[in-house]
Formats: structure tokens, C-alpha cells, sequence
């Protein structure tokens, strides 16, 4: 099963100096889930996800974080973990799960540190965590640093070819994995979203990082902690799930030994599986 993009409702919802595009799916009765999407997507990656937790009886939340998909943005400090919070805010929620990918799975982890009360589990997928970084070597450097300089010289159509290389094709043994390797609708969806988002062009606003990074308090998150990692990801973020799986108190973690970082949409059905897995056996929130 693989996922590509669906058109749904949106729902605006207004953050000082942005605007955020959201929606809100599923029985109103059910527990409330929050998706947070990669920094190379938008909100239409979790569409393989959704209609699997909805079904299940879960209420979920996803948008999209300022300057990507639908949302608006100015080029202005703000604090991306708060906007998770207004977005829970909007909706009447006083408590939710938190699944975040990549990036998402940074901005939920500060989340989840700056009001704990807020949550009653995380999902932690092929992400980051605030503070910490790995450099690449051999090739995944080279990759890094071709995509920066494609950046650089405006060339949004190379960045975005050669993000889809490090992000969705993945790794093994240190070699960039064939184009092959994916669905090819997938990858096609992921590149097309992020000609987008590197488009010299393009509006973002600029995020402005808790004090103490997450880093330095991971030992102070208290609630079931899910770490899924894409064995074929980059070496850095398989690196800091393996440290968020040491750290955080009775946090679980699984392996996936043959997809990459988009695992929402390279695998929506085993992730899916491991979300209900994992909250299943949690008292009612909401």
C-alpha cells in the first residue's frame, strides 16, 4: 500500500503573523491523534495514514507548518512548537497523541517538553532532535552538499531531485540507493512537493528554537515514547532515534530494516500498524 495526494476540507487557522491550513477528520468522539509532517512534504503525506486511524475510531489532526502546502508565512521569528499547540487549541483538544516525521518529529518533541500535560503519547518517526546533529560522510555528504549548492544557485528542479536521493531513494552500507527502490507515484509526489519548498522564492518564516534544547531534557519525557527508524535513512537520523531509544525513559523502538524517511507514505500500513500498537493499550485522552 502506498499513499498519494487527496483532496480534503481545510480549516483555517489563525497564528500571529501566519495563517495555517489544517483539517480535522475522523469521529469527533475519538481520541485525538496530531500528524506533523517532514520538512521535503506537507500534510498530504500522512493521506496513506489518515483514513487507517480515522477508521480505527481516532479523531486526527494534521497541517501544514508555516511556509509549506497551504499554509501561509512571513518572514518573521515564531516558535514551531507553538503553533502545534494552537493548532490543539483550535480544535477544543486539551490532550492528544503526537506522531511527527522528520521535522515534525522535532517540533513535536518541543512540544511535548514544553507542555507535557498536553499529550499522552509520542511518535517519534525517522526524525531529529533539537540540538543534535550528525554529519554525513563519504557520499551522503557529497549528496548534502550538491543540494546545497543547488539551492544556492537557484536551481529548484536539482534540489529537489537530489533531496528525493537523500530522503526517499535511501541508503545501504553507505551508497545511495536506486530511484527504483520506491514507489515511483511516492517519489514523484515527494519531488514535486519539495520543487516547491526550494524555489528560491519561496516565503519561510524563521523558527526560533527553545532555550534549552531537546537535546539536554530528553530524559524528562514521561509519556509512551515510540521510536520507528528506516534502516535505510541517512546516518544522522537513524543516529539520533537510536539516542531518543537510550534516553527517553521506557521508549520502544523498531527497526524497519527496508524503507527510508517518508515512512508514511513508503509504508503507511506497517506505520499505521505500529501507531495502533502502540496507543492501544493507553486510557482514553482527548
Amino acid at each position: 500500500m502506498t499513499a498519494t495526494p487527496t483532496a480534503t476540507d481545510t480549516i483555517w487557522i489563525d497564528v500571529p503573523d501566519g495563517r495555517l491550513a489544517a483539517e480535522d477528520l475522523g469521529p469527533r468522539d475519538g481520541a485525538p491523534i496530531l500528524l506533523v509532517h517532514s520538512a521535503i512534504v506537507n500534510r498530504r503525506a500522512w493521506d496513506g495514514v489518515v483514513p487507517h486511524l480515522t477508521g480505527a475510531g481516532y479523531r486526527v489532526l494534521t497541517y501544514d507548518l508555516r511556509g509549506y502546502g497551504d499554509s501561509l508565512a512571513q518572514e518573521v521569528d515564531y516558535a514551531a512548537h507553538e503553533d502545534l499547540i494552537a493548532v490543539l487549541d483550535h480544535f477544543g483538544v486539551s490532550q492528544a497523541a503526537v506522531v511527527g516525521n522528520s521535522m515534525g518529529a522535532v517540533f513535536a518533541m518541543d512540544a511535548v517538553l514544553a507542555a507535557p500535560a498536553r499529550f499522552a503519547a509520542y511518535v517519534w518517526v525517522a526524525g531529529g532532535i533539537g540540538g543534535f546533529d550528525k554529519e554525513p560522510t563519504g557520499a551522503e555528504l557529497a549528496l548534502f552538499d550538491a543540494e546545497e549548492a543547488a539551492e544556492e544557485a537557484g536551481d529548484a528542479n536539482l534540489a529537489a531531485e537530489l533531496d528525493t536521493r537523500i530522503w526517499v531513494d535511501g541508503w545501504k552500507d553507505g551508497e545511495n540507493l536506486p530511484s527504483t527502490r520506491v514507489d515511483p507515484t511516492v517519489r514523484a509526489a515527494i519531488r514535486e512537493w519539495d520543487v516547491e519548498l526550494v524555489s528560491p522564492t519561496h516565503v519561510y518564516a524563521k523558527r526560533q528554537r527553545p532555550e534549552r534544547p531537546a537535546i539536554e531534557r530528553l530524559e524528562e519525557i514521561a509519556i509512551p515514547t515510540l521510536v520507528v527508524i528506516g534502516e535505510l535513512d541517512t546516518v544522522g537520523t537513524r543516529a539520533a532515534g537510536e539516542l531518543v531509544a537510550e534516553r527517553v525513559p521506557g521508549a520502544r523502538v523498531v527497526r524497519l530494516p527496508d524503507v527510508a524517511h517518508i515512512i508514511g507514505m513508503e509504508a503507511p500500513d506497517r506505520l499505521v500498524a505500529l501507531i495502533l500498537e502502540h496507543l492501544a493499550p493507553l486510557p482514553r485522552w482527548g
